[in-house]
């Protein structure tokens, strides 16, 4: 009887010191569970934009939205709600206040949230950028276009369209920084690669269709001789769009937009805008919260990055672009 007894008490001890193991490495473990990574629903990471209602950041806020539903977090978007860097760093802050478990930020002006981020950072928040970015900031990684390399690829789709000759000009966004690369990329490749062609002159459409309008009807008028108009934002296209349009100007002057938005790929199949670079926007929004996931629970492994310095993540992320026309426009549109 007392053996008996003697063995079942030993059965239970090990079942015990089993279970505590368990409890032990499911500790250890983390944000892992027998499918794969997963976190709690409780944690929160936020995505902050600029100009917030704008169709462009559906398709990244989506991208940030598959990746919660797989990781099983939760997600807020929250953002400017106008071309204003002031009302952005404020919304950062509030964000900052709530201490989140990361955040996604498209940075409207390269420098003035760049205290802000640092802040973040220092409390222990971790920061990522996307789609613009904040050079020198402490944000763990840029996730996005290479946005001269883009302004380089619709350099060389004008020289095709316009056979290697002709004035063109170009409607950007002064002083965000992406939007800075692109006009860059493009005005060195016209200049170094087509000598049959040159930029005559550049805008500020800032970002909206109304005044990119107003900026291409002026340049038309100034120069009608103007052969083409390269735009480097989504909202600005369908605004010079309209602006060949009342200038009864189809064929004559060729447009090479930005983005896939609506508005864009509606003229690019009417023929208005003749093509579009369209960016890996889904890509920035799912990796970006992938990579503020992998921040938070502590599941990276610091690596020698491209400054030679090791960092937890690739500091740079280049999401891709493709060249939209007539041909391939059907596949743009969302399904």
């Amino acid at each position: 009887m007392k053996k008996t007894l003697l063995v079942y008490m030993l059965i239970i001890a090990v079942f015990v010191l089993y279970l505590f193991r368990y409890a032990a490495e499911g500790r250890e473990k983390g944000a892992w569970e027998d499918q794969g990574l997963h976190g709690d629903i409780g944690e929160t990471y936020v995505m902050i934009t600029f100009q917030s209602g704008m169709e462009y950041w559906k398709s990244i806020l989506k991208g940030y939205e598959d990746a919660a539903d797989a990781l099983g977090v939760s997600i807020e978007y929250r953002g400017a709600t106008r071309y204003d860097a002031q009302e952005q760093r404020l919304v950062l802050e509030q964000a900052i206040a709530r201490k989140p478990a990361g955040i996604a930020v498209s940075a409207i002006d390269p420098y003035s949230l760049l205290p802000t981020i640092n802040k973040a950072v220092e409390a222990g928040i971790p920061i990522v950028l996307f789609d613009a970015d904040s050079p020198g900031s402490q944000a763990y990684s840029f996730l996005g276009t290479d946005n001269y390399n883009a302004g380089v690829t619709a350099a060389d789709k004008m020289a095709q369209l316009l056979g290697r000759k002709g004035s063109v000009g170009i409607i950007t966004i002064n002083s965000q920084q992406n939007h800075e690369e692109r006009t860059q990329g493009f005005k060195d490749t016209i200049k170094d690669r087509y000598p049959g062609m040159k930029v005559i002159a550049t805008a500020d459409g800032r970002g909206d269709p109304v005044n990119a309008r107003e900026a291409a009807s002026r340049m038309l008028q100034k120069y009608p001789d103007l052969s083409g108009i390269f735009v480097t934002d989504a909202a600005s296209g369908a605004g010079t769009g309209e602006a060949v349009l009342g200038a009864k100007r189809i064929g004559s002057v060729k447009i090479v937009s930005f983005d896939t938005n609506k508005a864009t790929l509606d003229m690019i199949q009417g023929g208005t805008i003749s093509a579009s670079i369209g960016q890996g926007t889904w890509n920035m929004g799912y990796w970006s919260l992938q990579y503020l996931f992998h921040l938070h629970h502590g599941l990276t492994v610091p690596a020698p990055s491209s400054s030679g310095q090791n960092t937890p993540l690739p500091v740079r992320v280049d999401t891709g672009i493709s060249v939209i026309t007539k041909a391939n426009v059907d596949d743009y549109y969302a399904k």
